[in-house]
């Protein structure tokens, strides 16, 4: 049962049904018969449809920053900048894809020869917690626009914001099963992407998750796109503008509390500037604000699930057992530990 604990406070905002398998299939047979007509749906008709959701992203900006900030801890404005990041890939979509989508006439030794871009049918999405929206809807823009039919199986912790994007692309006249949350544990989920009707497989998560998902789309033969995460390395050199490269390590290192699969998790310093570098990095590191997620004077919130305080405090306590130096931190700072207990979300995690 998927449940949504404010990371901050420690209080359950919700508690939500898992599906039942009737549900389930209610759901994936919606999809299917949606998209024999939604593939031939007009293109002016889901240029509307992804103009009319930007508008709406950016007049719910505020509710859905909240919603965001309140299940899994982003800082506010962050929050609301995310929901703007969505409109315009929305906007990006209504604006190009007719264009991307046109067949591309290719010199052959036959009479015509093209690309054809054609939909492939419902695509299913499994997203992390970590950006709640825009990996929703980095998915969701273009397959929609493409004449698919999206399918969002989400991180249990965000299941508001999961249904909160349904009701964006409801309201913004997507007819009924054009976009679908599907709120399903991860058996569920497995057998939704062996479902004939599931036609392709998109996953940002973990390497375990991405493990289960490339084993199951090469047994049923079915497109799958992986983002697995990373430990990108910020490599600064001496002749580097120290400012603005302080800026951008700070900013690389804690966006979203530090919860981003391509954050600066590495920083290799040519010993030249190493010493005014470390300097200067600790000072606006120690300046940064740790708070409410919700008080826009806050830099960093809290951790997305307690676990997860725990795994990077023994991470630090066994880096610095095998030489390593701390400069600053090193603890739990007291109520943000938020020891509660919460539910783990394992397949989906960054």
């Amino acid at each position: 049962m998927p449940v949504s604990i404010n990371p901050a406070t420690g209080v359950e905002i919700a508690t939500y049904d898992t599906m039942s398998d009737g549900e389930i299939e209610e759901r994936l047979s919606l999809a299917a018969s949606r998209f024999e007509t939604w593939r031939h749906e007009s293109w002016d008709m889901r240029r509307r449809i992804l103009t009319r959701t930007a508008e709406l992203l950016r007049d719910r900006a505020g509710r859905l920053g909240e919603l965001m900030a309140c299940e899994m801890g982003k800082p506010i404005a962050q929050a609301e900048a995310e929901a703007e990041k969505c409109a315009w890939v929305c906007d990006y979509y209504a604006e190009h894809a007719e264009c991307f989508l046109q067949p591309q006439l290719v010199e052959t030794d036959a009479t015509r020869s093209l690309v054809r871009f054609d939909p492939l049918g419902p695509i299913l999405a499994v997203m992390p917690w970590n950006f709640p929206l825009w990996q929703a809807f980095r998915f969701a823009a273009p397959n929609i626009a493409a004449g698919n039919v999206g399918l969002l199986k989400h991180a249990s912790n965000v299941t508001g914001c999961a249904l909160a994007i349904e009701e964006l692309f409801r309201d913004a006249g997507a007819p009924d099963g054009v976009f679908q949350t599907l709120i399903i544990d991860h058996d569920q989920a497995e057998r939704v992407m062996r479902d004939g009707r599931v036609r392709g497989i998109t996953l940002t998560g973990s390497v375990a998750a991405g493990r289960t998902v490339g084993r199951v789309a090469g047994e049923t033969l079915k497109p799958s796109v992986l983002e697995l995460g990373g430990s990108d390395p910020f490599i600064v050199l001496a002749d580097c503008d120290l400012e603005a490269t302080i800026d951008g390590a700070v900013t690389g290192r804690t966006q979203n509390n530090g919860q981003s699969c391509i954050a600066a998790k590495r920083f290799i310093v040519e010993r030249a500037i190493l010493d005014r570098f470390t300097q200067r990095f600790l000072e606006r590191m120690e300046g940064l604000v740790i708070g409410d997620p919700l008080d826009r004077a806050t830099d960093i919130g809290p951790l997305a699930q307690p676990k997860f305080v725990h795994e990077i405090h023994d991470q630090v306590t066994r880096t610095q057992a095998a030489g390593g130096a701390l400069l600053t931190g090193g603890a739990p700072l007291g109520d943000w530990c938020l020891l509660h207990g919460a539910p783990e979300e394992t397949a989906t995690t960054m």
